[in-house]
Protein backbone atom coordinates (compact mmCIF):
# COMPACT_ATOMS: atom_id res chain seq x y z
CA UNK A 1 0.00 0.00 0.00
CA UNK A 2 1.38 3.41 -0.95
CA UNK A 3 2.04 6.19 1.54
CA UNK A 4 -0.53 8.27 -0.32
CA UNK A 5 -3.17 5.61 0.39
CA UNK A 6 -2.11 5.56 4.04
CA UNK A 7 -2.35 9.36 4.09
CA UNK A 8 -5.91 9.16 2.73
CA UNK A 9 -6.76 6.56 5.36
CA UNK A 10 -5.27 8.90 7.96
CA UNK A 11 -7.54 11.69 6.72
CA UNK A 12 -10.54 9.37 6.85
CA UNK A 13 -9.72 8.14 10.33
CA UNK A 14 -9.14 11.66 11.62
CA UNK A 15 -12.63 12.84 10.69
CA UNK A 16 -14.21 11.68 13.97
CA UNK A 17 -11.51 13.58 15.86
CA UNK A 18 -12.00 16.52 13.49
CA UNK A 19 -15.74 16.65 14.16
CA UNK A 20 -15.22 16.49 17.95
CA UNK A 21 -12.46 19.12 17.79
CA UNK A 22 -14.66 21.35 15.65
CA UNK A 23 -17.54 21.01 18.13
CA UNK A 24 -15.27 21.76 21.08
CA UNK A 25 -13.88 24.76 19.21
CA UNK A 26 -17.41 26.10 18.75
CA UNK A 27 -17.98 25.98 22.49
CA UNK A 28 -14.58 27.21 23.67
CA UNK A 29 -14.43 30.84 24.68
CA UNK A 30 -10.91 30.93 26.16
CA UNK A 31 -7.58 29.16 25.70
CA UNK A 32 -8.35 28.12 22.14
CA UNK A 33 -4.66 27.69 21.24
CA UNK A 34 -4.01 25.58 24.34
CA UNK A 35 -6.92 23.26 23.66
CA UNK A 36 -6.13 23.04 19.96
CA UNK A 37 -2.70 21.73 20.97
CA UNK A 38 -4.07 19.40 23.69
CA UNK A 39 -6.79 17.92 21.50
CA UNK A 40 -4.46 17.62 18.51
CA UNK A 41 -1.83 15.79 20.57
CA UNK A 42 -4.31 13.48 22.28
CA UNK A 43 -6.17 12.60 19.10
CA UNK A 44 -2.98 12.24 17.08
CA UNK A 45 -1.38 9.98 19.68
CA UNK A 46 -4.34 7.61 19.96
CA UNK A 47 -4.99 7.57 16.22
CA UNK A 48 -1.36 6.43 15.83
CA UNK A 49 -1.36 3.90 18.68
CA UNK A 50 -4.58 2.10 17.79
CA UNK A 51 -3.45 1.00 14.30
CA UNK A 52 -0.16 -0.13 15.83
CA UNK A 53 -2.03 -2.28 18.36
CA UNK A 54 -4.36 -3.58 15.62
CA UNK A 55 -1.38 -4.39 13.38
CA UNK A 56 0.30 -6.28 16.22
CA UNK A 57 -2.85 -8.34 16.84
CA UNK A 58 -3.39 -8.86 13.10
CA UNK A 59 0.10 -10.26 12.56
CA UNK A 60 -0.83 -13.22 14.76
CA UNK A 61 -3.80 -14.10 12.57
CA UNK A 62 -2.18 -13.42 9.20
CA UNK A 63 -1.32 -17.03 8.37
CA UNK A 64 -4.92 -18.09 8.95
CA UNK A 65 -6.61 -15.63 6.65
CA UNK A 66 -4.13 -14.49 4.01
CA UNK A 67 -6.42 -15.75 1.23
CA UNK A 68 -9.23 -13.42 2.28
CA UNK A 69 -7.24 -10.45 3.62
CA UNK A 70 -8.48 -8.10 0.89
CA UNK A 71 -12.08 -8.93 1.77
CA UNK A 72 -11.37 -8.28 5.46
CA UNK A 73 -9.79 -4.90 4.66
CA UNK A 74 -12.71 -4.05 2.37
CA UNK A 75 -15.35 -4.95 4.96
CA UNK A 76 -13.54 -3.30 7.88
CA UNK A 77 -12.92 -0.04 6.04
CA UNK A 78 -16.40 -0.12 4.52
CA UNK A 79 -18.05 -0.80 7.88
CA UNK A 80 -16.11 2.00 9.56
CA UNK A 81 -16.91 4.37 6.69
CA UNK A 82 -20.63 3.59 6.69
CA UNK A 83 -20.70 3.90 10.48
CA UNK A 84 -19.05 7.34 10.30
CA UNK A 85 -21.62 8.51 7.75
CA UNK A 86 -24.47 7.15 9.90
CA UNK A 87 -23.08 8.82 13.04
CA UNK A 88 -22.77 12.15 11.23
CA UNK A 89 -26.53 12.21 10.80
CA UNK A 90 -27.10 11.56 14.51
CA UNK A 91 -24.51 13.94 15.94
CA UNK A 92 -25.34 17.47 16.89
CA UNK A 93 -22.38 19.76 16.47
CA UNK A 94 -23.90 22.97 17.74
CA UNK A 95 -22.84 24.26 21.12
CA UNK A 96 -25.58 24.61 23.70
CA UNK A 97 -23.32 26.26 26.26
CA UNK A 98 -19.99 28.03 26.32
CA UNK A 99 -17.11 26.26 28.02
CA UNK A 100 -14.02 27.71 29.65
CA UNK A 101 -11.99 24.49 29.65
CA UNK A 102 -12.06 20.81 28.74
CA UNK A 103 -11.11 18.43 31.56
CA UNK A 104 -8.10 16.20 30.85
CA UNK A 105 -10.22 13.12 31.58
CA UNK A 106 -12.69 14.18 28.89
CA UNK A 107 -9.90 14.75 26.36
CA UNK A 108 -8.50 11.29 27.12
CA UNK A 109 -11.90 9.59 26.75
CA UNK A 110 -12.68 11.48 23.55
CA UNK A 111 -9.30 10.51 22.09
CA UNK A 112 -9.91 6.83 22.83
CA UNK A 113 -13.51 6.91 21.58
CA UNK A 114 -12.59 8.58 18.29
CA UNK A 115 -9.72 6.17 17.62
CA UNK A 116 -11.40 2.80 18.15
CA UNK A 117 -12.02 2.45 14.41
CA UNK A 118 -8.27 2.90 13.83
CA UNK A 119 -7.74 -0.39 15.70
CA UNK A 120 -9.65 -2.24 12.98
CA UNK A 121 -7.68 -0.43 10.29
CA UNK A 122 -4.47 -1.57 11.99
CA UNK A 123 -5.65 -5.17 11.75
CA UNK A 124 -6.14 -4.75 8.01
CA UNK A 125 -2.64 -3.20 7.78
CA UNK A 126 -1.18 -6.49 9.02
CA UNK A 127 -2.70 -8.32 6.06
CA UNK A 128 -1.72 -5.66 3.53
CA UNK A 129 2.00 -5.64 4.42
CA UNK A 130 2.04 -1.95 5.30
CA UNK A 131 5.22 -0.36 6.70
CA UNK A 132 3.57 0.12 10.07
CA UNK A 133 5.98 2.68 11.55
CA UNK A 134 5.59 5.02 8.58
CA UNK A 135 1.84 4.45 8.58
CA UNK A 136 1.24 5.19 12.26
CA UNK A 137 3.49 8.26 12.15
CA UNK A 138 1.66 9.59 9.10
CA UNK A 139 -1.77 8.89 10.61
CA UNK A 140 -0.79 10.47 13.94
CA UNK A 141 0.66 13.62 12.37
CA UNK A 142 -2.27 13.97 9.98
CA UNK A 143 -4.76 13.64 12.83
CA UNK A 144 -2.83 16.14 14.96
CA UNK A 145 -2.92 18.85 12.30
CA UNK A 146 -6.53 18.22 11.28
CA UNK A 147 -7.76 18.18 14.88
CA UNK A 148 -5.84 21.29 15.91
CA UNK A 149 -7.07 23.16 12.83
CA UNK A 150 -10.63 22.01 13.51
CA UNK A 151 -10.58 23.59 16.98
CA UNK A 152 -9.64 26.94 15.42
CA UNK A 153 -12.17 26.57 12.61
CA UNK A 154 -14.92 25.63 15.02
CA UNK A 155 -14.09 28.59 17.19
CA UNK A 156 -14.10 30.98 14.22
CA UNK A 157 -16.96 29.78 12.04
CA UNK A 158 -19.07 27.46 14.23
CA UNK A 159 -22.32 26.11 12.85
CA UNK A 160 -23.27 22.66 11.63
CA UNK A 161 -20.23 21.87 9.48
CA UNK A 162 -18.90 19.12 11.77
CA UNK A 163 -21.13 16.42 10.31
CA UNK A 164 -19.70 17.03 6.82
CA UNK A 165 -16.23 16.16 8.09
CA UNK A 166 -17.46 12.75 9.24
CA UNK A 167 -19.31 12.13 5.97
CA UNK A 168 -16.14 12.97 4.01
CA UNK A 169 -14.05 10.68 6.21
CA UNK A 170 -16.54 7.84 5.81
CA UNK A 171 -16.58 8.17 2.03
CA UNK A 172 -12.76 8.19 1.90
CA UNK A 173 -12.55 4.97 3.95
CA UNK A 174 -15.16 3.24 1.80
CA UNK A 175 -13.32 4.23 -1.38
CA UNK A 176 -9.96 3.01 -0.02
CA UNK A 177 -11.57 -0.32 0.93
CA UNK A 178 -13.05 -0.62 -2.55
CA UNK A 179 -9.67 0.21 -4.11
CA UNK A 180 -7.98 -2.55 -2.06
CA UNK A 181 -10.63 -5.08 -3.08
CA UNK A 182 -10.42 -4.17 -6.78
CA UNK A 183 -6.61 -4.29 -6.76
CA UNK A 184 -6.61 -7.79 -5.25
CA UNK A 185 -9.43 -9.19 -7.35
CA UNK A 186 -8.14 -7.88 -10.66
CA UNK A 187 -4.40 -7.90 -9.93
CA UNK A 188 -3.99 -4.17 -10.54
Amino acid sequence: MSLFSVFLIGIGLSMDACAVSFAKGICLKKQVKTYALKLGLAFGFFQAMMPLIGWWVGTYFESFITAVDHWIAFFLLGFIGVNMIRESKEAASECDTSIESIPTKDIFLLAIATSIDALAVGISFAFLKVDILSAVCLIGVTTFFISAAAVFLGNKIGGKLGKYAEITGGVILILIGLKILIEHLFGL
